[in-house]
């Protein structure tokens, strides 16, 4: 192939593409070339010299041209010193020593400069065992020292750059890895260097101090200990550490982990979770995760679970056996049937979603069953449209175009946010069609912001304009974008439900749909890197569709001849009486202001890991197990299924969702349930047929990804664990087998606003059942908080700091006001409330209920 470059590596002869550097090419054929400063995902900058090796370049005759030649027929090489392999790009016929003389001495020249300040606290340093610097000077160093000990630099070694990340300054070798991470992969310039010469330092530039969603990736690619968490620091040493791949349990990317944990005494000899680190995968999260998936996992071995089964007696919950609370909850929803419900939610397993419709369906003849919350829409569109298999966000480029629509990627999914952010950087043209401003503008070739309630006008204009072909230059945004996005080769299109209704996310989906249909010159569905991606509110939204959790689809998305009721008609009649039994799972209605109470509920069963406010409502309660302590397997938005592993021991007698279903289900007659996740696994590829090639042992396969990282070298790639417990397997859309027909997408008459419109954002740290429970992230915890523009808050005679009453459809919360320049005018946006208080884009009232929080107080 002409692009690739021929050269070889002490004697041993390479082949890689043109631009890769002399370190990556080493890799290829492991042949070690220590680094400190450079990282495979970040741009090369050779400030740690450890990296220096002899290159030697063909020699050629100044008059002709002509390679020169040894009398042996090979080519003369002409070596000029030591250079530094990360910044050195492969030539043809290049010859590379990494093992010289020279090249040993300068290693421990530059190991000896490095540690002629630092501390040898490798005994009671978080990174002993798993250190890069450690482990060169162990390979590399002298085992000497001329540093006479009165010079050592004696400096601070408990520095917190803020609440999660800790700074040993005495141990920083200023490589900038994490700085440049910061600046480069996550565009979060929030830590600096500082000073000079030997008094050059890490600080933090924002307030809070490191305010970064990406704060913990840092620890992952220093090369000492100089940065750790808040929550592992002295916690315990890697040498004591099992790994269990997992798979993040917070938002519908799929994030790939590893949970190290450990059995310690403070627990009472219990094995628990001590830190959560990311595993490659390249197609979803490469080698990253965001700080939500990082340290909210306390709740896993949190003293506040739920840990036996409880029955209401004499209206107080009181502990009980499971066959009891089984045969309770069984016979009571015999009793009511078809006027029983059920309601699960986005965060269980594809186990448990599947076995919870079987029992409605097939055990208790209701088709009464819904998400708790379903607040997006399309799941039956995506299945048909969605992107192809294979796709990996990380292949666009030029020439490409990535729409993203009524949706805040970096508060709803930020390693989405991350690689749509990454691939505009590449030349990949990014259109935001949205109601307000978001982190991805500055990264967009194209913004069209619509008014209040406007987004499906906007998405059916962008459609009508994809269709007109012209040559010309369109000064519209809104057509210069229709242009950009049909035209490209290759397009994918996320889409949210911000500012939406259910009706209008669906809607939307159509839209969207029929705009990736369109035929002129490239095809946009049917084929990797192209489709559509939902950004769902759960872990397992995705995963819920497939399984049926719907009251129009069964599994597979066979539409049903007699649908059942929704959760909208669930909560209707359960205040009416109409349903007369309820089984929550996973859900919290009553938390987020979805139900009042349990209204004229005959009988109310909830299934949770925390003692919820529908949860104490409830006749009986039955204690789960979390994703921590059993297997199971999740679908992210892309339709990858990924597997987990279990981590820790069952928490007192909890039981998996699926294993309790299926034991209320053997009591309402159906079959004996399956002992294990697997076999269940087996019975859904045999219901659903976009899983029918699956089962646990090909979700477990694996093949070698790049960079290479988690290997012993941890200098290259950084502490991510590599990956040998599977890459999951993404099912194939209907337009990858045939053509698929253009969708009805009906029209919903936008509503007009007298007074300031109101619509709900997502906030990553928002305040929840699980989140609560991490303390290392509560002053990351978003309040109540209604946002507006300057002219909006003068307009309302309100100010910054107020608490103000924000009532809508006759419920009402209490908000801080935040007034910022970046506000839309002419929309006030609320966050860090229950998910159900605002659908869609509302009227509302606002009314001052105090001028500053101090006065509340």
């Amino acid at each position: 192939m002409s692009d690739l470059v021929t050269l070889t590596i002490d004697g041993v002869e390479v082949s890689v593409p043109k631009g890769t550097l002399v370190a990556d090419a080493a890799k290829k054929i492991q042949i070690d070339i220590p680094v400190f400063c450079y990282h495979p995902k970040l741009e090369p900058v050779g400030m740690c010299r450890v990296c220096l090796v002899e290159i030697g370049l063909p020699m050629r005759d100044r008059a002709t041209g002509e390679l020169l030649k040894n009398e042996d027929g090979s080519p003369k090489l002409s070596f000029r010193g030591l250079q530094t392999g990360c910044t050195v790009a492969v030539s043809e016929g290049m010859a590379v020593r990494t093992a010289s003389q020279p090249v040993k001495e300068a290693r421990g020249a530059v190991l000896e400069f490095l540690l002629s300040s630092h501390p040898l606290d490798c005994p009671v340093c978080d990174k002993g065992g798993e250190c890069p610097l450690q482990n060169l000077t162990m390979a590399h160093g002298k085992g000497t020292s001329r540093m006479a000990f009165n010079d050592k630099l004696k400096i601070a070694k408990h520095v917190p750059l803020g609440e999660l990340i800790y700074l040993d300054r005495e141990r920083c070798i200023q490589c900038a890895r994490c700085i440049r991470f910061q600046e480069e992969i996550v565009d979060d310039p929030v830590i600096r260097f500082h000073n000079r010469g030997r008094s050059l330092e890490i600080v933090t530039m924002s307030e809070p101090g490191f305010d970064s969603y990406w704060s913990g990736n840092t620890t992952d690619i220093c090369p000492v200990g100089a940065l750790t968490t808040s929550d592992f620091r002295f916690g315990a040493r890697p040498w004591e550490l099992t790994p269990a791949a997992s798979i993040c349990p917070h938002c519908p990317v799929g994030c790939n982990t590893t949970m190290s944990t450990r059995r310690e005494a403070i627990s009472g000899g219990r094995k628990v979770i001590k830190r959560i680190m990311p595993r490659q995968n390249e197609a979803v999260n490469e080698i990253w995760i965001c700080d939500k998936g990082r340290f909210v996992h306390h709740f896993a071995d949190s003293a506040q679970r739920l840990t036996t089964p409880l029955i209401r007696k004499d209206g107080q919950l009181v502990e009980a056996s499971w066959d009891e609370a089984l045969d309770l909850v069984a016979g009571q929803l015999q009793k009511h049937k078809s006027a029983a419900a059920g309601l699960a939610s986005g965060r269980l397993s594809n186990e448990d979603l599947f076995q919870f419709q079987k029992l409605f369906r097939k055990g208790l003849g209701s088709r009464n069953i819904d998400l708790a919350n379903r607040q997006l829409g399309g799941g039956e569109i995506v299945a048909q449209v969605g992107v192809g298999s294979g796709t990996n966000l990380k292949d666009l480029g030029k020439g490409d175009a990535i729409l993203v629509v009524a949706s805040d990627l970096h508060e709803e999914a930020p390693l989405w946010w991350m690689r749509v952010k990454q691939a505009a950087e590449r030349g990949v043209s990014l259109v935001l069609v949205n109601g307000r401003r978001t982190r991805l503008d500055k990264f967009a070739a194209h913004t069209v912001n619509y008014e209040p309630g406007q987004g499906l006008m906007t998405i059916r204009r962008l459609f009508g304009l994809a269709q007109v072909e012209t040559e010309s230059t369109r000064d519209d945004q809104l057509a210069a974008a229709a242009e950009k996005l049909i035209k490209a080769e290759n397009l994918v299109a996320f889409y949210g439900s911000e500012g939406l209704t259910f009706d209008e996310s669906d809607a939307l989906a159509k839209l969207l749909g029929n705009l990736l249909l369109i035929k002129n010159g490239h095809n946009h569905t049917g084929r990797a890197n192209n489709g559509l991606i939902p950004v769902w509110p759960h872990s397992n939204s995705q995963g819920a569709w497939d399984m049926g959790i719907h009251p129009a689809y069964g599994p597979g998305y066979a539409a049903l001849e007699t649908p059942g009721l929704g959760a909208a008609q669930i909560y209707a009649g359960a205040a009416s009486g109409d349903i007369e039994a309820l089984y929550v799972v996973g859900a919290d209605p009553v938390g987020d202001g979805l139900m009042a109470d349990r209204g004229k509920l005959s009988f109310l069963v909830v299934q949770e890991l925390f003692l919820t406010e529908t949860a104490a409502l409830a006749d009986v309660v039955l204690p789960a197990q979390s994703w921590a302590e059993r297997e199971g397997t999740y679908t992210n938005g892309e339709r990858r299924v990924q597997r987990y592993y279990p981590a820790i021991p069952a928490y007192g007698d909890s039981r998996p969702d699926w294993q309790i279903l299926a034991q209320v289900g053997e009591r309402a007659g159906l079959e004996k349930p399956a002992f294990a996740a697997s076999l269940m696994f087996k019975e859904i590829a045999k219901a659903v047929t976009q899983y029918k090639h699956m089962d646990y042992r090909s979700l477990a396969q694996v093949e070698k990804q790049w960079p290479d990282v988690g290997g012993d070298d941890l200098y290259y790639g950084g502490n991510a664990y590599e990956n040998g417990s599977g890459l999951g397997q993404q099912w194939m859309a209907a337009a990858e087998s045939g053509a698929v027909e253009r969708f009805e997408a009906p029209d919903i008459e936008p509503n007009s606003f007298e007074s300031l419109p109101l619509i709900q954002t997502r906030a990553l740290y928002a305040s929840g059942t699980l989140t609560n429970i991490s303390k290392v992230i509560e002053a990351r915890l978003v309040s109540p908080t209604l946002t507006v523009s300057p002219a909006d808050a003068a307009r309302l005679e309100l100010s910054d700091g107020d608490v103000v009453d924000v009532a809508v459809n006759g419920a009402s919360v209490q908000a801080k006001l935040s007034v910022s320049k970046y506000a839309t005018v002419g929309l006030a946006q609320l966050s860090g409330v229950g998910s159900g208080f605002v659908s869609g884009t509302a009227a509302a009232e606002f009314n001052r209920v105090v001028e500053s929080e101090k006065e509340l107080a």
